[in-house]
């Protein structure tokens, strides 16, 4: 231990006794050999400047840009991806696929090819849709569908708490590796910071397999700390797949007394797309474990054609991609609106272009409605949150605040026609440093069903009027400020 301290020691000393031309290389480096955003370039130099030895360590914790990084290369893998949208662009191009019954739809071809071309995201119609909003619904089916799981179970979530829910699903797991079921594991070791290495251990020993995202360096220091995979998905048997807000851990059932009931947003799929969501995890699992699950026989097999007529396109997104493609989706669902737009978020913190897209919208006589929470799980981002929302309100945008407790889900909807929901909030985090993952849903029926809900949701809500806005005290605006302008350091 003496040894580790010393060490420590030296490196800060040199960090102190070099700050001057450390910062300087730092700067030049973010300036000139980073692609990055105006806005987050001069606040990461204001704050190498006006702290030059700890803004050069929060830079080195959660300032690099991950893009450079070339994390889930699997050229098989990408082969066979490339392939199926090649040969998708062929078929839309010929006008093959994509001749939507309902012909308002047409207007989101562009989108479809859109989410071809950058994300890699084939189009699927051949799905059903199933929507969740209540914590004790949703585990209730998700522990019948793994109950019958007869080959695999893939989890992967952000946080899991060693509680009595999940206590009631390693039970359950056990039972089925017992019964010959593969099951895996896979978290991010930030976000399930609270789980000791004796917990998984334990879970390892019933063989249940286990893979952690972005482990810590040493104990429970992250040099990755800025990166986390937010993913939530769940895979059974390659038939059934589940996305969307909830994690694992008794607060979404609504037994936490801080938060109170806990609204969020989770999607059951049967069809194709479980295929996409299926590749999206075992990418995920071969780069924490450094394993190929690819040439696991069992798991990778031909799928057989859905019953549903719902179209489906899964996106996924995170620092090592080039594109924003979930920020992207979201944009083009707000630009495309002629009516209205519904969208629900836990944390508004976004960049100018959704900012500008959204306030378009208003301006343009669309009706926009945006529902945030009436408390923060994260104060930084809740006031950042709050300084949005009056600037939106300016322009027409009606802005909501859900009071029948915490609101956690994750989701835009446009003219109840297409939809997208999943892991990523509205917020520069979820565009550009959390691995995010949302099914875009073309289809009236499962974004009219959304709409309603937003709408039965509405009736927990306080609306914030410019003049509920304009009361706010001094301390809160200091608040709002200082959170906003920091919001861009990443």
């Amino acid at each position: 231990m003496a040894e580790i301290l010393e060490v420590i020691s030296t490196v800060f000393q040199f960090i102190w006794e070099h700050s001057f031309a450390l910062n300087i290389l730092l700067a030049i480096t973010i300036v000139f050999f980073e692609r990055r955003d105006p806005k987050t370039i001069w606040a990461w130099l204001l704050v190498l400047y006006f702290i030059p030895v700890l803004g050069f360590l929060l830079y080195l914790l959660i300032g690099q840009d991950m893009r450079k990084t070339k994390m889930f290369k699997n050229k098989e893998l990408e082969d066979a991806i490339h392939l199926a949208v090649h040969k998708q662009k062929q078929r839309v191009k010929s006008k093959e696929i994509f001749a939507f019954d309902n012909g308002k739809l047409s207007r989101y071809h562009d989108l479809v090819m859109y989410n071809l071309a950058a994300a890699n995201s084939v189009y699927t119609d051949d799905n059903e849709v199933e929507v969740y909003t209540d914590g004790k619904d949703y585990f209730a089916h998700l522990y019948e569908a793994i109950a019958k799981a007869n080959q695999f179970v893939h989890i992967q979530s952000y946080i899991i708490k060693d509680d009595e829910l999940w206590q009631a699903i390693e039970e359950l797991l056990e039972e089925k590796v017992k019964e010959g079921v593969e099951v895996r594991v896979l978290y991010d070791s930030m976000g399930c910071r609270k789980m000791t290495r004796k917990d998984w251990e334990r879970i390892r020993s019933k063989g249940i397999e286990v893979g952690e995202f972005f482990p810590a360096f040493f104990r429970r220091l992250h040099l990755r700390i800025n990166y986390r995979n937010h993913r939530k998905i769940v895979v059974i048997d390659g038939k059934t797949a589940y996305v969307g807000g909830f994690n694992i851990g008794k607060e979404y059932l609504g037994l936490d007394k801080k938060f109170g009931y806990w609204r969020d947003t989770h999607l059951k799929l049967e069809g194709a797309s479980v295929v996409s969501l299926h590749i999206r995890f075992i990418q995920d699992w071969n780069y924490a474990t450094k394993q190929n699950m690819f040439q696991n026989a069992n798991l990778i097999k031909e799928f057989e054609p859905g019953k549903g007529t719902e179209g489906v396109q899964i996106i996924s997104s995170g620092p090592d991609t080039q594109n924003e493609e979930i920020r992207d989706n979201y944009q083009k669902l707000i630009g495309k609106a002629r009516d209205h737009v519904y969208i629900q978020t836990p944390y508004l913190v976004p960049d100018e272009i959704i900012l500008n897209e959204i306030k378009m919208a208003a301006y343009s006589g669309i009706d926009v409605r945006i529902m945030i929470p009436c408390k923060p799980d994260h104060p930084f981002v809740y006031w950042a949150t709050y300084s949005y929302v009056g600037e939106l309100i300016e322009a027409g945008v009606r802005c909501y605040t859900y009071d029948n407790g915490f609101l956690h889900a994750k989701g835009v909807m446009s003219d109840g026609l297409v939809c997208s929901y999943g892991t990523a909030n509205m917020d520069v985090r979820s565009y550009k440093l959390n691995f995010e993952v949302n099914a875009t849903i073309y289809s009236p029926k499962t974004t009219a069903k959304l709409e309603k809900i937003f709408e039965d949701d509405l009736k927990y809500c306080t609306e914030i009027t410019s003049e509920l806005y304009a009361k706010r005290s001094m301390l809160i605006r200091f608040k709002e400020q200082f959170s906003r302008m920091f919001s861009f350091i990443l």
